[in-house]
Order: C-alpha cells, then structure tokens, then sequence
C-alpha cells in the first residue's frame, strides 16, 4: 500500500548471485546489477545511469531498515552506533538505496528467504557493496534451507563496520 514493493529477479552461480533485477513499478524505476559489469538505475522516463555505493559512510550513520520488522537487535545496534539517521523503507528497496549510495548500512536482523534478497543482493555487489551475515562472512544461496541467517547490506568495505560486531552478536 506505500508503493514500496518490487519485482525480483536474479541469477545464481554456485552459492552466490551474479545478476540481478528489482523493478519498482510504483516509482517506474529498475535496478540492475552484473558483475563485472557494475549496477545502473533506469528511471521512469527511461534514462540510465551507473550507480555506487557510498565512498564512505556519512555522519550521522544512515541506516535504512524496515518498516515492519524493526525488533530489539536494531535498537541495540543503534544505540551502539550513536547519533544515526534512520531511513524506513519496504522490500528489497532496502539494498538499492545502499546501491546507490544514499544509505550506508542495512541490518537485517529478521527471517527472510533466498529469493526475497538475491536479486538485490547482485545489485548491491556489482555497486561495490557487500552483503554478509553476522559473522561477516558472505550470504549463501542454494542453500538446503532457503531462509537466510540476519544479514547486513554494507555500502562500504567489512572492514569499516567490524566495530558493530559486538552488537549484532
């Protein structure tokens, strides 16, 4: 109902996605992402431009997090990290605002399955980003279970968030 919802579509390789489509009908928007190739957005009227996550995280922090299934674990993350600037948002949207830059982290830190990420997950890599579970170590698809493990979608390199370890944990 608030038009954030999208359609995914992505091909897998192994255990991990390597192409990937999230089209946003309502916006007229569609993220795509190959690697090596890199991640555009093609906007309603029809141009096309690359995107990239961001060069490095802003000050405040902005984590763009669901609408819906925000939970205790975010709270704590959040009030480890300090002065954030939350940026509420529905579906795979999520990892296509940190594509593009506009965020710097997306902790998912409640159950979702392999196709509602994978898709976006390729849109995020061929940025630059990442996505990795709480370990910090890549999200896996094809999976005997298709529910992922809580994740994070990171604009910038692991290393830079490893501090926040101890508050996902």
């Amino acid at each position: 109902r608030n038009g954030e919802f999208t359609v995914n579509i992505a091909l897998i390789d192994g255990n991990r996605p390597v192409f990937g489509v999230v089209h946003v009908p309502v916006l007229g928007k569609t993220y795509t992402g190959c690697e090596p190739i890199g991640a555009t957005i093609t906007e309603q009227d029809g141009t096309t431009r690359p995107i990239n996550v961001a060069v490095a995280a802003a000050h405040p922090v902005r984590i763009v997090g669901s609408r819906s299934h925000r939970g205790n674990s975010l709270d704590i993350l959040i009030k480890n990290l300090g002065e954030v600037e939350m940026i509420p948002m529905g579906s795979s949207l999520k990892f296509c605002i940190i594509a593009e830059g506009s965020a710097d982290i997306y902790p998912r830190l409640a159950p979702t399955s392999e196709w509602d990420t994978a898709a976006a997950h390729a849109v995020v890599t061929a940025a630059g980003g990442v996505v990795v579970n709480t370990a910090f170590e890549p999200l896996q698809y094809n999976k005997e279970d298709i529910l992922n493990p809580h994740f994070l979608v990171l604009g910038q390199s692991i290393e830079e968030w490893r501090f926040i370890a101890p508050a996902i944990g």
